[in-house]
């Protein structure tokens, strides 16, 4: 049932969408045939299957207004749902707590981890709803080369993984999880601000998590403590990062358009530690405030005029020169039907080794000529990896097919 079909028979309720993607841990592959049982907190229930791209079909659920996330009103504006998705072979996980967000697509991914155990996963409530620690205050500028012994790489890379301390810098303790990079910006946006927020006041928030995980990579502010991860899942010293966490389609999207690119303050060679607060229960003078962005998009500030309001005029957006763990680095221009050349035969030769793990993709002679069969394939990787559909590879796509490329090359 689609989602104009699920409103009529809600009688025009708030709805939102939830699909379940299945991943063999072990073998980093879909999950074809997983069972995914779901059930809603106003009475939804769903039996599902995966497909052979290790995916369910999206279900919809009630939930309230959309109204409750676009301004702090104290009321909670998502429903939850739970799921225990099982395979013969591979075990089961539950997650508790998803959040499901009105128009808006939220997205589960479970690694089953392929020795027939179970494990629970309980996603905790977003800091906008329920606050957590407050933000300990950093200076901006870190030292560099100074007698503290303070070390920095020699330019902004983008890393392929994030490797996050799961507790605070003081708790020894806590689990370290790598968290392939892009993986981890969708995780923490998906986690401090809400899915419904316009689409400027997103981007201005992933473009300041993007900085401030980049300061944290370039500074290795961690490692010069003797520490052996990037980052915490402290909301007073980082962001919060909840591990299983579901993610949505819309703030997906907007971190594969903008994965790359951050803030830095002229004369300056670090990413900006772009520190912000909510702005509700929390000041912040000098920060951005979350709430504050919604507010400012909503009047039809662009990203970086928000960014600018709260920082200052002397920042400017640029893009990381090398991104790790990718081959070959965009072209520079779209490619789409009619192009021709080397760049459209490297898509081409690398679609073709993805689709022997995700056999929904078609495979393609690599001749450098991009027709409708190459099209075709790009659309169905669009797809799988809630890409905008357009058939055609921009920025966004490129990165994302020469990730799931490197990926399923490593597995091989």
């Amino acid at each position: 049932m689609d989602i104009k079909a699920f409103q009529a028979e809600t009688e025009n309720s708030a709805t939102g969408g939830l699909q379940i993607e299945v991943y063999n841990k072990t073998a980093a592959v879909p999950v074809f045939g997983a069972k995914a049982v779901i059930s809603g907190e106003r009475g939804e229930s769903f039996s599902l299957e995966t497909d052979i791209s290790g995916q369910t079909s999206v279900v919809w659920f009630e939930t309230p207004p959309k109204s409750y996330s676009e301004e702090p009103t104290g009321l909670k504006p998502y429903s939850t749902a739970s799921a225990t998705i099982t395979k013969d072979g591979l075990g089961s996980e539950t997650a508790e707590g998803i959040q499901i967000f009105p128009d808006n697509t939220a997205v589960l991914r479970v690694f089953l981890n392929g020795e027939g155990n179970s494990k629970t996963i309980v996603i905790d409530s977003p800091p906008l709803y329920e606050p957590k620690d407050e933000k300990i205050f950093e200076e901006e500028v870190k030292p560099i080369n100074s007698l503290t012994g303070f070390v920095v790489l020699d330019r902004v890379v983008i890393p392929e993984y994030i490797i996050v301390h799961d507790g605070s810098p003081n708790d020894d303790s806590a689990p370290n999880y790598y968290v392939p990079y892009k993986d981890y910006i969708k995780n923490v946006a998906s986690s401090e601000i809400y899915s419904t927020w316009e689409p400027n006041a997103i981007r201005a928030n992933i473009l300041a998590i993007i900085s401030f995980t980049l300061n944290r990579v370039f500074t290795e502010w961690y490692r010069s403590k003797g520490k052996n991860y990037t980052i915490t899942s402290s909301t007073a010293a980082d962001h919060y990062f909840v591990y299983g966490r579901n993610i949505y389609v819309e703030i997906s999207q907007i971190t594969d358009e903008l994965f790359s690119t951050y803030i830095i303050r002229e004369g300056s060679r670090q990413p900006l530690l772009a520190q912000y607060c909510d702005g509700k229960n929390v000041s912040c003078p000098g920060w951005m405030t979350q709430w504050g962005s919604q507010y400012l998009a909503q009047q039809g500030y662009s990203a970086i005029e928000i960014l600018r309001y709260f920082y200052g005029d002397d920042i400017y957006l640029t893009t990381a020169e090398k991104v790790d763990g990718v081959p070959y680095s965009f072209p520079g221009e779209v490619l789409a039907e009619g192009s021709e050349g080397q760049a459209v035969e490297t898509i081409q030769i690398q679609l073709n080794r993805i689709s022997r793990t995700y056999s929904a993709i078609k495979t393609l002679t690599p001749d450098g000529i991009y027709g409708a069969a190459t099209a075709e394939s790009v659309r169905t990787f669009q797809e799988i990896f809630n890409l905008s559909q357009t058939g055609s590879v921009d920025y966004a796509t490129w990165y994302q097919i020469s990730q799931i490329y490197v990926a399923v090359e490593k597995l091989a």
